[in-house]
């Protein structure tokens, strides 16, 4: 196979990898629905890309630092809207339950 098409499997991966978590997080912003998301998973994502991250870094590849650091952007906004919205919806239950906060 040829650099080019080489070439451009890498920045395919690249590109659906950066947008691997975006569906879900538009979702999540939408419904403010957390209850499914995994918390570890996150946290794994987010190291997954500050990893990736750091490897293109130090290899000079703008490519693997822009998309991992996009990845890791939308990482961190699922994790500040599971561990947001979790708190509401724990509230809301209680709530819900006429039990007391």
């Amino acid at each position: 196979m040829d650099t080019f098409h080489i070439e451009l499997i890498g920045y395919l991966a690249a590109f659906f990898g950066t947008i691997l978590m975006l569906p879900q997080t538009i979702k999540t912003f939408r419904t403010k629905n957390v209850r499914d998301i995994s918390f570890l998973m996150l946290v794994i994502y987010i190291v997954n890309c500050t990893l990736w991250g750091i490897y293109g870094f130090y290899l000079h590849s703008g490519p693997m630092l822009l998309c991992n650091s996009i990845a890791l952007i939308i990482g961190i906004l699922m994790l500040i809207m599971k561990i947001g919205y979790s708190r509401h919806q724990e509230t809301s239950e209680l709530i819900e339950t006429g039990k007391d906060l």
